[in-house]
């Protein structure tokens, strides 16, 4: 048993900007299980400091694509760029899905296509621009699929280059089939999914480590930029690549 003397001291990361995507099907104002979870997360991070900014993608005419400004590529209207501008000026990234037959919602595959949108794009060091930042999910279902719906997006995230700390997903799922959902209210007042530990501690878990990891990152100064700058090795640096030809 820790005693509460050993507790270490709340750290205070004022100066952190994160941004929450809700991946729902439903549009507001109606109640999302997948906002219900998300805002366990947001409500931590804004107690430590953090400023976060937050989107239900579907209440926006987000276009689809693999293109920054899909209005360039035939689209006539596409939220995606303002949105992006909140994404490219934040340090943490939380996106939030439900399960739909064993995967994550058509909205968040969308949202993950417009950030690989950006995956030509550099930073000031030459790096991919998503170098220096970290991500997290947040999965709500009815069924199986919380770890396959984390598996893939967390993939997704980590190879356009947001670094993943430890326990970066948490997730509720029911019983399968036809049921309760996360954050419904129970006969006794109550609501479905507040009392599971195992859930509460892992959006906890998430929502420090996306924080600590993000401080650590922004005293750093970001990734080093040795051995990773696309720029760079556009000019020919090869950072010691044992090149076969001259094997």
């Amino acid at each position: 048993m820790t005693d509460a003397k050993d507790v270490p001291q709340t750290p205070d990361y004022n100066g952190l900007k994160a941004a929450f995507i809700n991946c729902t099907l439903t549009p507001s104002p109606a109640f999302s299980h997948t906002e219900c979870l998300l805002d366990v997360v947001r409500d931590i991070m804004e107690d430590a400091g953090v400023t976060v900014k937050s989107f239900r993608s579907v209440d926006h005419d987000i276009a689809p694509g693999v293109y920054p400004d899909m209005t360039e590529h035939g689209f006539d209207a596409d939220a995606w760029p303002d949105i992006s501008q909140a994404v490219m000026a934040s340090d943490i990234l939380v996106i939030g899905t439900p399960i739909w037959l064993g995967d994550v919602s058509s909205e968040c595959r969308k949202i993950i296509e417009r950030l690989y949108a950006h995956s030509g794009e550099t930073n000031d060091k030459g790096q991919y621009i998503f170098y220096g930042k970290t991500g997290g999910v947040v999965v709500t279902g009815n069924e199986d699929g919380v770890k396959h719906c984390a598996m893939s997006t967390l993939y997704s995230l980590g190879h356009i280059g947001y670094t993943i700390p430890p326990q970066a997903d948490a997730g509720w799922i029911g019983p399968i089939g036809p049921g309760p959902s996360y954050g419904d209210k129970k006969d006794d007042g109550g609501r479905v999914g507040f009392d599971s530990d195992f859930t509460q501690r892992n959006a906890t878990f998430l929502a420090w480590n996306l924080m600590h990891m993000a401080h650590l990152l922004k005293q750093a100064g970001g990734i080093p930029a040795y051995g990773n700058s696309r720029e760079a090795w556009d000019d020919g640096t090869r950072y010691n690549h044992p090149n076969p030809e001259y094997r």
